[in-house]
């Protein structure tokens, strides 16, 4: 329904569009938060038009006009999600998913249905990213390489390219521009998770497809298992067909909680990276940290190596909660090699510098004092090490 503005036309700054994106038509329906339809599916009196409506979605992925037809085929709350995640990222469309997992399969998926199979990417990726490409679960076959090698190691067959930037676990970032332009027509994804269009918009710098786990920075508060994959709408298409035919479908609870998440999401990474960048700062003046991992353009995330034993770090904090995931109001730390990079091989994992003593924060909203408190007693007393910790790494 009409409410008098052509949002499509209007250019927004980023925190506009992260309140309002998604809910252009509240007023015109009378509403002010957005409605929860937990339908699974739809009544329609006219098969006729539905059988219509359902060949053109095998056809082209596009989405139905009219009524939904089935939860499996979209929803309109997750779909409100879509359109914000959309505007923010700076894409045409965006396809939502039950995890960052399910989403990245699906663009697998896509290529492999195309015969392009083969995939380049570059470490360090997220440890469950990695282990499904090198186990070839989906029948991939990957090639890793340096930013540098991009270029060289594309094949005929290749269907993608897949970095993170800032990677998980060290934050090492990477020229998306300059990949962009070595992967020439091969479609560049770009895992954004860590950054969030607050901070970096990939598409802007190249890549045809943004993934997000979003279930960390989007949702915010530690409570929605989502993934997203923002990008044109011809590979939405493609996304939304894989997406019923395999089912990983976003529920609508989630979708809703994602939007509401977006609302806040400019507010809450400036914020949280305002106490990382402090964070950084103290670690890396600190003797019992062998080095600090910070990158240039800032963010929640700190990665850093200890000169002790990163376990007893674990161990010794209670405020800050250990355990895996990222991108809540809370601080998160975890220790790399032990949980979301475990399944990566050791040496693999090594050579991609994820180190044994590499510990990695998820900083949250928390007076910045208090977590230096808690981090400052779970390191322990400083013990017969260097007196001074090496420069902070940055990318």
């Amino acid at each position: 329904m009409d409410n008098g503005m052509d949002t499509r036309r209007t250019t927004r700054a980023l925190a506009t569009e992260a309140v309002h994106a998604g809910r252009d038509d509240l007023a015109g329906l009378g509403l002010h938060a957005p409605p929860i339809d937990l339908s699974t599916t739809y009544p329609s009196y006219d098969s006729r038009a539905e059988a219509a409506r359902i060949d053109v979605f095998a056809t082209t992925g596009a989405e139905p006009d009219g009524p939904p037809v089935y939860g499996r085929l979209g929803n309109p709350t997750v779909a409100r999600f879509e359109t914000a995640l959309a505007r923010l990222e700076g894409t045409e469309s965006a396809v939502a998913f039950a995890s960052g997992m399910a989403a990245l399969s699906a663009v697998l998926l896509v290529r492999a249905s195309m015969g392009l199979r083969h995939v380049v990417a570059v470490r360090p990726l997220y440890g469950c990213s990695d282990h499904l490409l090198t186990a070839g679960l989906l029948g991939s076959e990957v090639t890793w390489t340096d930013p540098a090698g991009v270029a060289d190691a594309l094949r005929p067959d290749t269907g993608l390219v897949l970095v993170e930037s800032p990677a998980n676990p060290t934050l090492a970032e990477i020229d998306l521009r300059a990949v962009a332009h070595a992967c020439g027509s091969v479609p560049l994804l770009v895992d954004n998770t860590f950054a969030t269009p607050v901070l970096q918009r990939p598409a802007e710098q190249g890549a045809r497809l943004v993934l997000h786990s979003a279930t960390k920075y989007l949702g915010g508060h530690g409570d929605v298992l989502a993934g997203v994959v923002a990008c044109d709408e011809e590979f939405a298409g493609r996304l939304r067909q894989v997406r019923f035919a395999t089912g990983g479908v976003l529920h609508p609870l989630a979708g809703y909680l994602l939007l509401r998440g977006l609302s806040t999401l400019p507010v809450r990474v400036r914020a949280a990276s305002s106490n990382a960048a402090e964070l950084a700062a103290r670690l890396a003046a600190d003797p019992r940290v062998a080095r600090v991992h910070y990158p240039r353009i800032g963010g929640a995330m700190v990665a850093f190596e200890v000169h002790g034993d990163p376990h007893e770090a674990i161990a010794g904090v209670r405020l800050i909660t250990p355990a895996v995931s990222l991108g809540s109001v809370d601080s998160l730390i975890q220790h790399p090699a032990s949980i979301s990079h475990r399944i990566v091989d050791a040496d693999d994992r090594r050579d991609a510098g994820v180190s044994d003593r590499l510990l990695r924060l998820s900083v949250g909203l928390e007076d910045v004092e208090d977590l230096w408190s808690d981090l400052d007693q779970a390191l322990g007393r400083p013990s017969a090490r260097p007196a001074r910790s090496e420069a902070m790494a940055q990318g």
